[in-house]
């Protein structure tokens, strides 16, 4: 139905621009036309001026919105008829009220369509839109170079508000409109819309309208001196660069200022690689590996193996861990990076100012370090929630659970997100007796309920007793038993364990290196704009420190804009690009993850057509005993166009790879269709998908009409 208003209405708009070109009606708006008639306008003007004003305005109006040729010689007419002041006051109402029917009128009928087919190219110009839009119209609107109406009809396009476009149209406008209707007053010695702004005038409203943009740099260079004009600005630096953390986010922000010459010194309190590498993504994929291998024997029936049977020890689990850690830690070693051009410091940083960093070493040493931009590479930490009781039963966390080396008999898991459900099932695995409590309904409550659904009947059948809607509210230790007492459904809960892991999130690092002292703007994480910069500009935060996101992969991403913008802002600067950004879940089935998923796009009012693939019926699932979960693709309706990926079961994470791909530069499913997969494989899903996509989008008039004529050359 809104379609078919949207049809009517542009037919209607086609039918008068059509009339306008047949019936010749731009005669009447020439410029030779308009001085022909002027007495007889201006005599008309004299005997009935409201409604001379009144249908001039209207005309004016239609014109603009329409966007036809002839407002200029309309302008002029403007203050032959009315004169300078009437004149203006006439025009400048009537331009800026056309203009916004424009407006309307293309955010009306193609906005939508733009948005829905190109919104993921125009992300940053949108958000360039909404922040600073009425800002560049404003600079547009001074400068007549760019025709009034492509303005109009592009800016519909956005998200601008419709009050911010007509007020700063109408204040934009103003200058031109004046030069125009100041011309119009002498019309009769005009001989060509050219000559009306000469060089030096257009050469005068070019640098009206380039003097906002000066201005507004002036002013960010004003608001960055001010931010730091408390402490005194070195006039050299020791360094180009420091990069405080030696996680994800600041290896990769060091090693970008290195390779491009620039004097960049690392600092890292504890050891290089960061949580990745010492206590999250590394070790916890070794423990789900051993985790893995124990499951596959368990099910050696599976494989055709009558029986089969595996004795370990948990100790020997866990230096496996260990050993798989030092095995890459050459990877994000000081000698590595010290020879890739690293001055690696191993000490506590503190910033002092924003053009000092003071780093205290092992031996107490302090050494003092003048730089011209920092970047902020802190991390995150697991957080403990203030629960009563907590600190009496002592508590794990996804830092400190490593150094097990008794196997605890029964485990309690505190959270139901990622961490909590990966390292459930890893230890249920290993023969501990885990019970998992989290508060909502279901675990990973950012996936699709029936992900949800996967993942638990997954970890029910290692043998995780979950327990969801289960608000934990406190501990005990009574006799030396240790004991959660959670509440569901108004009723206490009593749960009885010997060893507890609180995987409830993380949170950013945001005390003891100076934030507080230089008044940093920080919620729970450092708060930086779309460049990555805090409220200090030359200070810069990536990696979880500065969120959205709190993967490795997400920080390695964001220091790539951290370092380039650090060493050469203010020449060139870059926005972060958040488009395309994966995420796993490394459980049995695997989740993974990218763009929008069915309950975000019900969320955000996105409409979507969701078209899915059963693993279950693909050969090498089958061969692998593997045949469970499922690829979920969200597209635009009608459209082979990608906005997400959910992929349930085995090797989730490298299959979600192809799609990745695909969104970033723009692929669609039809050209995953037409992309051999190798046989037999799991990545034959990802085509079959496609495939199902193509099937429910057949052409079935076409399909008839080819069906009576293979039927006409088989002689029927």
């Amino acid at each position: 139905m809104q379609w078919n208003k949207r049809w009517g209405v542009a037919l209607a708009l086609g039918v008068l621009v059509a009339a306008f070109l047949a019936l010749d009606l731009g005669q009447y708006l020439q410029l030779s036309a308009i001085q022909d008639r002027q007495a007889d306008l201006e005599a008309w003007r004299a005997a009935q001026p409201v409604t001379a004003a009144s249908l001039f305005f209207a005309a004016y109006v239609a014109v603009t919105a329409l966007s036809l040729p002839g407002a200029a010689v309309m302008t002029l007419a403007g203050g032959a008829i009315f004169g300078l002041g009437w004149g203006l006051l006439i025009v400048s109402f009537a331009s800026s009220i056309g203009a916004t029917l424009a407006f309307l009128a293309s955010r009306w009928l193609l906005g939508s369509w733009v948005q829905q087919r190109f919104g993921d190219k125009l992300a940053a110009l949108n958000a360039g839109v909404q922040r600073e839009g009425g800002f560049y119209l404003f600079t547009l609107r001074l400068v007549p170079v760019v025709p009034f109406f492509v303005i109009n009809l592009a800016m519909g396009l956005t998200p601008m508000r419709p009050l911010t476009f007509y007020w700063v149209s109408q204040l934009g406008m103003l200058a031109g409109t004046a030069v125009y209707v100041n011309a119009g007053t002498q019309l009769a010695g005009i001989r060509s819309l050219s000559g009306i702004v000469s060089p030096g005038l257009l050469g005068s409203l070019v640098l009206l309208g380039i003097f906002p943009l000066v201005a507004k740099k002036l002013a960010d260079m004003v608001r960055a001196r001010r931010a730091s004009a408390r402490w005194p600005r070195p006039k050299r630096f020791d360094r180009n660069l420091v990069v405080i953390g030696g996680g994800s986010a600041g290896l990769v922000t060091a090693y970008i200022a290195a390779a491009v010459k620039a004097k960049v010194t690392l600092v890292e309190q504890h050891a290089l690689g960061g949580d990745c590498l010492n206590t999250g993504c590394v070790p916890s994929k070794a423990l789900i590996r051993s985790a893995r291998f124990m499951a596959q024997v368990r099910r050696s029936a599976d494989f055709g193996i009558h029986t089969a049977s595996a004795d370990f020890d948990f100790a020997q689990v866990m230096d496996r861990v260990q050993r798989v850690i030092a095995t890459i830690a050459p990877h994000d070693s000081v000698e590595r990076y010290t020879g890739l051009g690293v001055d690696v410091a191993l000490g506590r940083a503190r910033i002092v100012s924003p053009w000092q960093v003071d780093i205290t070493m092992a031996d107490g040493q302090v050494k003092t370090l003048t730089t011209r931009a920092i970047v902020i590479a802190a991390g995150a930490r697991p957080f403990v929630p203030p629960i009563p009781g907590i600190d009496l039963v002592g508590a794990l966390t996804s830092d400190t659970i490593w150094q097990l080396r008794t196997r605890p008999g029964r485990l309690l898991v505190l959270g139901g997100g990622p961490i909590g459900c990966e390292l459930s099932q890893a230890f249920a695995r290993l023969g501990c007796a885990v019970t998992q409590v989290e508060m909502a309904p279901r675990l990973l409550v950012r996936e699709d309920p029936e992900v949800s659904t996967a993942v638990a009947h997954g970890l029910a059948a290692d043998g995780v007793q979950l327990l969801l809607g289960h608000q934990a509210t406190r501990f005990e230790l009574v006799d030396g038993q240790k004991w959660l007492v959670a509440t569901h459904q108004g009723q206490p809960v009593r749960v009885g364990f010997d060893c507890l892991l609180v995987a409830v999130g993380r949170s950013a690092n945001l005390k003891g290196y100076g934030l507080e002292e230089l008044g940093l703007a920080t919620d729970r994480t450092v708060s930086v704009n779309g460049y990555l910069q805090t409220s200090i500009p030359n200070i810069y935060a990536a990696g979880d420190v500065a969120g959205p996101y709190q993967f490795t992969h997400a920080a390695a991403h964001q220091a790539w804009y951290a370092a380039v913008n650090a060493l050469f802002d203010p020449f060139k600067k870059f926005s972060a690009d958040y488009r395309v950004i994966p995420a796993a879940t490394f459980t049995e089935p695997e989740v993974a993850r990218v763009g929008l998923n069915e309950q975000e796009a019900a969320e955000r009012n996105i409409p979507v057509e969701v078209t899915r693939y059963g693993i279950d019926d693909l050969d090498r699932a089958i061969a692998d005993s593997a045949a469970h979960g499922f690829v979920k693709v969200l597209t635009v309706p009608g459209k082979d166009k990608i906005l997400g990926v959910t992929i349930v079961g085995e090797h989730a994470a490298e299959l979600l790879a192809e799609y990745v791909l695909a969104m970033k530069h723009g692929l669609g499913l039809n050209k995953m269709l037409g992309t051999i997969h190798t046989y037999p494989t799991m990545g034959e899903a990802n085509k079959y998908v496609a495939g199902e996509w193509k099937r429910s989008h057949a052409p079935q008039q076409l399909l008839a009409w080819v069906q009576r004529f293979h039927a006409w050359r088989r002689g029927g």
